[in-house]
């Protein structure tokens, strides 16, 4: 089978994981509407979506070596370098991170750290 066809039935496999996250149930209600509109544009490097308000989750960080760490769920771990969101600014104040769980494995989709660079 062709790697087109095989991504394309995969991303139906995919959703229901991606879309795990995203509940809002009205606690993002207070959020202003440039930071709400600066959450749902935001793009990994790769222009992949972070996804919205509800999915990202505000973080402390640590640089080791030139590397961004978060921690998630007690333990400290690596941001890919594909995930950093270097542009665009970051209006939180705060370093945000956006995640999710697939096939068992946690994968870091975005992170903009603090001072948005």
């Amino acid at each position: 089978m062709r790697w087109p066809v095989r991504v394309a039935l995969m991303i139906p496999l995919m959703m229901p994981a991606v879309t795990v996250h995203a509940v809002d149930r009205g606690q993002f209600g207070d959020v202003p509407d440039h930071i709400r509109k600066w959450f749902k544009d935001a793009r990994s490097p790769e222009g992949v979506p972070c996804c919205d308000v509800s999915d990202g989750y505000r973080t402390e960080y640590d640089v080791r070596g030139g590397i961004y760490w978060v921690p998630i769920d007690g333990v400290w771990r690596e941001v890919p370098e594909k995930a950093v969101i270097r542009t665009g600014g970051n209006p939180t104040g705060g370093a945000v991170v956006w995640y999710m769980t697939y096939q068992g494995r946690l994968m870091i989709t975005c992170f903009v750290p603090a001072d948005g660079s």
